[in-house]
């Protein structure tokens, strides 16, 4: 119908849904096509598309993100209702709604929804977007110590397949600079089923990764974020992994951006990746990819350590990588990380270095060496390689954040 919004309405029966309803049925601009019970009652009418707007309570169960990011696929614009809009607002701006109404002027709702502007982005005229702001709630640190505390930097270590290492060499940096005295924390954020929690000895049901991520979703991350980490030492933390790799699905693209971006509010970030850049059949069908969270984990860091073992099969493996690397992240800032460098190989550090310099003759290429009795000690004991005691490998990954320190920032 020309002219006139078609409005869905869900508030499980809050005080003001009485007012809402008599507004809305009464105004020649709108029609109530429903009232729904629920999220999910929301959702499946809105997917018959024949819906403009959808009324909501901002405090509705299983609202989130996700949700309104559905609608707006749908062509559903979302206008929240508050009673006590200073407080849930500012949630409402984390999930996507930029237009809330206070409970005591539903009556006006109609009004508003006949006169919100074509761009969804934009809230109605006369009322504010709501702005997200950490005093919604308990926030982990003070803004003002945010404010002067300068951001910490983000470290994705990814590899190509074949268990080079990756994430022995993200815990093991991880290690080395709470070691330092930097807050850190490390983000086990492999698709194909991470393993950090299992090799530090994490016993965690509940997977940090995905706690974080729903929290995301419910735009309360930021003041509920250490909840989901685990305390490793009074410097390092660890956000476990998924428990099975099919759960993957549950990541929707651009949360691991969101959660890096609040980690490192905090101090450093090391991020364990998985092996795969390549787009799936999910970039086709719209949906998440799971490769899509390794690539996002490589774009939102400030340094990627690309790590590849030190065999013919290994640094051929480690050369493709660093092609396929450049045809996703623009201009990326790498190191090569070349792993489990041994003797019996008969190769020099130097011969190495002369292989690869055909992908980039100003590229930092580092070594460790292959330690594999500090390792399994610190993998049999579920400890980090830097509480393991002094080895040729944590001396060999000091000296490749050493040479990251010195590194123009």
């Amino acid at each position: 119908m020309a002219g006139v919004s078609v409005v869905l309405l869900v508030s499980s029966g809050a005080p003001w849904e009485s007012r809402a309803l008599t507004a809305l049925n009464d105004h020649p601009g709108t029609v109530l096509l429903k009232r729904c019970v629920d999220v999910a009652d929301l959702l499946a009418a809105a997917r018959t598309g024949q819906a403009d707007v959808a009324v909501v309570a901002t405090d509705l169960a299983g609202l989130d993100h996700v949700v309104v990011d559905e609608l707006l696929q749908h062509g559903v614009r979302v206008v929240g209702v508050a009673a006590e809009p200073e407080l849930t607002a500012p949630r409402a701006a984390r999930i996507g709604i930029v237009t809330v109404l206070a409970a005591d002027r539903s009556a006006e709702l109609a009004e508003l929804v006949t006169g919100l502007p074509a761009d969804p982005t934009l809230p109605a005229p006369s009322y504010d977007a709501p702005q997200a702001s950490a005093q919604s709630g308990p926030p982990t640190a003070p803004p003002t110590e945010r404010a002067e505390r300068p951001a910490g930097r983000v470290l994705a270590v990814w590899g190509p397949g074949g268990a080079p290492g990756r994430t022995t060499l993200a815990s093991g940096l991880a290690g080395e600079l709470a070691r330092r005295g930097l807050t850190t924390l490390l983000v086990d954020a492999d698709p194909h089923g991470g393993a950090v929690a299992q090799q530090l000895g994490v016993l965690d049901e509940v997977s940090g990764l995905l706690s974080a991520a729903r929290l995301a979703g419910a735009g309360t991350l930021d003041e509920r974020f250490a909840t989901v980490q685990r305390r490793l030492s009074d410097q390092l933390r660890v956000l476990t992994g998924l428990p099975r790799p099919d759960r993957w699905v549950e990541l929707r693209p651009g949360t691991l951006t969101e959660i890096v971006e609040r980690a490192r509010l905090d101090g450093q970030v090391v991020l364990d990746t998985g092996f795969s850049l390549e787009p799936d059949i999910g970039e086709v069908l719209g949906r998440p990819e799971r490769n899509g969270l390794t690539r996002e984990a490589v774009e939102v860091a400030d340094e990627i350590v690309l790590v590849g073992s030190a065999d013919p099969v290994g640094l051929a493996r480690l050369a493709r990588a660093l092609t396929d690397l450049h045809e996703h992240v623009p201009d990326p800032r790498v190191r090569l990380v070349v792993n489990r460098m041994r003797p019996t190989l008969g190769w020099r550090e130097a011969d190495v270095v002369t292989m690869l310099a055909g992908f980039g003759p100003h590229l930092d290429v580092h070594f460790l060496p292959d330690d594999q009795a500090a390792v399994d000690r610190a993998l049999v004991a579920g400890r980090l390689l830097v509480e393991s005691g002094e080895s040729a490998l944590t001396r060999g990954i000091a000296r490749l954040l050493d040479a990251m320190a010195g590194a123009p920032a």
